[in-house]
C-alpha cells in the first residue's frame, strides 16, 4: 500500500503537468526506499522497478500498460489489471493468502538490489537502449517542465 506522502507528490507531479511516468517514479522512489530499509528486498532491480510502476497504475496515475510484444503477455496484462484498478473500472479481488504468500517472497529476497551501484547499472543500460535522440527529446522535456528554484 503507498504511503499517503507519496500518493500527494505524485498528485502535485500532475498538477503541474508533469508525464505520468514523471508521476510513477514516486511510487518507485517509494519502493526502493523500502527495500533500502529492510522492509523486503526484491530479485533485481527491474522487479523493484516493475512493483512501483504497479503501484502507481493502481494508485489512479494514468500510465496505460505496455504495448502487445513489449514485454511478456503476464507481465502486460498483470498491468493492464492494475491499470483499470487505478481508473476505477473494476474493484480488485482481495486474496490475503497470495498476498503473504508474495510478502514472504520478497522479505527473503536480497536488498542490494536497490544500491546506488545496482541502480546507476540499470539507468546505463535503460538508456543505452533509447537513441541519442530520444535521450536529448527527454532532457528538453525534463527541462521544460522543471521547477525554477529562485
Amino acid at each position: 500500500m503507498p504511503d499517503r506522502k507519496t500518493i500527494e507528490k505524485a498528485r502535485k507531479d500532475k498538477r503541474e503537468g508533469k508525464s505520468p511516468s514523471t508521476q510513477a517514479g514516486e511510487f518507485v522512489r517509494e519502493e526502493i526506499e523500502k527495500i533500502r530499509h529492510g522492509e523486503h528486498g526484491a530479485h533485481s532491480t527491474q522487479q523493484a522497478i516493475a512493483i512501483g510502476l504497479s503501484e502507481a497504475r493502481r494508485a489512479g496515475v494514468d500510465l496505460p500498460p505496455p504495448k502487445k510484444g513489449k514485454v511478456k503477455e503476464s507481465t502486460r496484462k498483470s498491468a493492464e489489471y492494475a491499470y483499470e484498478v487505478g481508473q476505477g473500472e473494476r474493484t480488485p479481488k482481495r486474496r490475503p493468502r497470495v498476498s503473504k504468500a508474495v510478502t514472504e517472497v520478497l522479505k527473503h529476497e536480497p536488498t542490494s538490489t536497490a544500491s546506488p551501484e545496482a541502480l546507476s547499472r540499470q539507468a546505463k543500460r535503460a538508456a543505452s537502449r533509447r537513441t541519442a535522440e530520444e535521450r536529448s527529446a527527454a532532457a528538453k522535456k525534463a527541462a521544460e517542465t522543471r521547477a525554477h528554484r529562485s
